[in-house]
């Protein structure tokens, strides 16, 4: 084992919720380690995944969205999960906003939260792809903050290589071991197995499903088992808080739910690379926020 002078830090990802924090990190990681919706609440904690190349070894962080209008027990432990995550030593802060909505007071309480994070900054400004509607001169006076601002689309992978470099030049040298017998000596990511599943499939309810559901919902994972080498079995509960969203996950003769299975067995079965028998239930459970709470 040798010591070597390649770089390793940490970075920080914070902005409001679905400003795109969790595509661009799946975009770099070059693999999925975070859902993504058009919704926001999609994240619920925070993820830490690894990102690695001959240059730097780089742990990031990606926050769930802080919401102003925290009343319901998951928005509060949502927004006790970011003000946790940012509790830390950092490297390098990545501050990300979206330009096609409005600066709000929102955005005004993570721009308090980020000007009290001791570490090198960088301004990015994401969807600048989206060109129809945008109020970027609302965001004009933050490049005189920042020493490095940045235009990308995290969804079209648009400019994502020069704010690399310029993240992997903010890193500082550390020594670090490098083994011959490990290629990769850190967790990709900081979820174990069932929870990765249970984002998966909650992402589908996202996307598949209205705007009031998705929120009333939560994914627990009772069993993960190989039945073989080819087949591995998962046993998992969609719960949700009225009967009525139950009828509607589960779809006139079990439509939906169906739906939602296929939808969510076929990408597990890409992540793990075998067939899956997905046993997905729903069920009515009023208490379900307490889980996360």
């Amino acid at each position: 084992m040798e010591i070597g002078a390649k770089k390793s830090g940490k970075v920080l990802i914070i902005g409001r919720p679905n400003v795109g924090k969790s595509t661009f990190l799946n975009n770099i990681i070059e693999q999925k380690v975070a859902i993504t919706s058009p919704k926001p609440q999609t994240t619920r904690f925070a993820i830490r995944a690894l990102f690695q190349d001959p240059r730097a070894d780089i742990v990031f962080v990606d926050t769930p969205g802080i919401f102003i209008k925290a009343q319901d027990p998951l928005a509060k432990k949502i927004n006790q999960t970011t003000l946790t995550s940012i509790d830390e030593d950092f490297d390098v802060v990545i501050y990300m906003v979206d330009h096609t909505r409005r600066r709000d007071f929102e955005e005004a309480k993570i721009l308090g939260i980020v000007r009290k994070i001791n570490a090198p900054k960088i301004l990015v400004i994401n969807k600048v792809d989206k060109q129809d509607k945008t109020f970027l001169a609302q965001y004009e006076f933050l490049k005189s903050e920042f020493p490095d601002t940045f235009a990308i689309s995290a969804l079209k992978k648009m400019h994502l290589k020069p704010l690399m470099d310029r993240l992997i030049e903010l890193i500082p040298h550390h020594a670090v071991e490098q083994s011959t017998e490990h290629a990769n000596p850190y967790p990709l990511m900081n979820i174990d197995s069932k929870t990765f599943i249970s984002e998966l499939i909650r992402e589908k309810i996202f996307i598949m499903m209205g705007e009031e559901i998705p929120y009333e919902t939560a994914v627990v994972v009772d069993e993960v088992k190989n039945r073989s080498e080819e087949l591995t079995y998962i046993k998992a509960r969609i719960l949700t808080s009225a009967l009525r969203y139950k009828k509607m996950l589960i779809g006139a003769e079990g439509r939906k739910i169906k739906e939602i299975g296929a939808y969510a067995r076929k990408e597990i079965e890409l992540a793990i690379g075998h067939k899956v028998f997905l046993d997905l239930t729903v069920e009515e459970n009023a208490h379900w926020q307490e889980l996360y709470s």
